[in-house]
């Protein structure tokens, strides 16, 4: 029987099994990777899978509950060296580089292409970001080394150390700042179910009785999901205790019948309908919230930095944000980009 549910869950999936060997397999590197430091020196007080927020957990809390606008406590933009990319600059030779934490597992955001061999390289929307970053800071869209980091690992790896950003779908919220520096959104988006088209699933409503939901660990989803469990909206009954460290496990997870759906956001959402074709989004988006990229919380001179090459990035019409969004990601989410824009940037953090 369950060898039948199995080939079910899978018929239809078509070239998508392949991409789910190369992804396993991926996930399996990225947590093999070693946790090497960079330059720029350790963060205090990691803590690991949770951020290092451990003992700091009842003051980022009630500083979460104060939290307004998280999107907007960023430092306004600047083109000026300062000490975090003065050492990113002299690092020697081959390790010029920057070193960023992104997902490899993520169809048309970051993802190797499963038909492009063994030399495939890593592309999508925040790969393109990526690389206009590293262009701007070192003169070479290549000078990055790529380290695939688990979605409950974007944190401890900025503070450890390990990267000098992560570029990965990575929502800024009022938690999250507590523990990084988040640039302006580049981004916007929100969290979504997506179930198999069969299901009596119909939304984020009472159809959710009963059912196994599975989230990423660290994730906003499952943020979202916690708190939403507190105030009720959320139906007492349902189960979100399948979590998984990458978030393509879960359609992993959906499509071997061991969970009834999938909280994540939408833009991750739609690239894995559109991988799988017996699966699609149910209702609409239960939220909003914007992307950004992550850095170390004292990284003032990268975090302005990286504020003024986005702004140059929006406005570069021919190769810019636009471009990417026409090239990755209107197959997935409609040649309507408007509701992805992110806002105009406001910069309210003063140090």
């Amino acid at each position: 029987m369950r060898a039948r549910r199995l080939r079910a869950s899978l018929r239809g999936w078509g070239g998508v099994g392949a991409m789910a060997v190369v992804c396993a397999l991926a996930v399996a590197f990225a947590l093999l990777l070693p946790a090497a430091r960079s330059h720029g020196g350790a963060g205090a007080g990691a803590g690991g899978a949770h951020g290092g927020r451990g003992a700091a957990q009842g003051s980022q809390t009630r500083a979460a509950q104060e939290c307004e606008d998280p999107e907007k406590q960023t430092l306004s933009p600047s083109s000026e060296d300062g000490p975090t990319i003065t050492t990113i600059k002299e690092r020697p030779g081959e390790k010029r580089k920057l070193i960023v934490g992104v997902d490899q597992n993520s169809y048309r955001w970051g993802y190797r292409d499963p038909n492009g061999g063994d030399d495939a390289a890593l592309e999508g929307f925040d790969i393109d970001l990526v690389r206009r970053i590293a262009e701007d800071i070192l003169g070479d869209p290549d000078a990055v080394q790529f380290k695939a980091i688990p979605t409950d690992q974007r944190i401890p790896a900025i503070q450890d150390g390990r990267v000098d950003m992560v570029v990965r779908t990575m929502t800024i919220n009022c938690d999250r700042i507590e523990d990084v520096a988040f640039s302006a959104p580049y981004f916007r988006s929100g969290q979504q179910l997506l179930a198999p088209k069969s299901s009596p699933i119909t939304g984020y409503d009472g159809t959710l009785a009963h059912k196994k939901i599975c989230v990423a660990a660290g994730s906003t989803a499952y943020s979202t999901l916690e708190a939403h469990r507190k105030t009720g909206r959320l139906v007492a009954s349902a189960d979100f205790s399948t979590t998984v460290p990458n978030q393509l496990d879960c359609l992993v997870r959906l499509q071997l019948g061991e969970v009834d759906a999938v909280v994540t956001d939408t833009a991750l959402a739609a690239s894995q309908a559109a991988q799988d074709p017996t699966v699609q989004l149910k209702g609409k988006a239960f939220t909003t919230e914007y992307y950004g990229v992550a850095m170390k919380k004292d990284a003032d001179d990268l975090v302005r930095r990286v504020n003024r090459i986005l702004v140059d990035f929006r406005a570069d019409e021919a190769n810019g944000w636009q471009a990417s969004y026409d090239k990755w990601l209107s197959a997935t989410l409609g040649d309507d980009e408007t509701t992805s824009e992110p806002p105009a940037p406001e910069y309210l953090r003063k140090s």
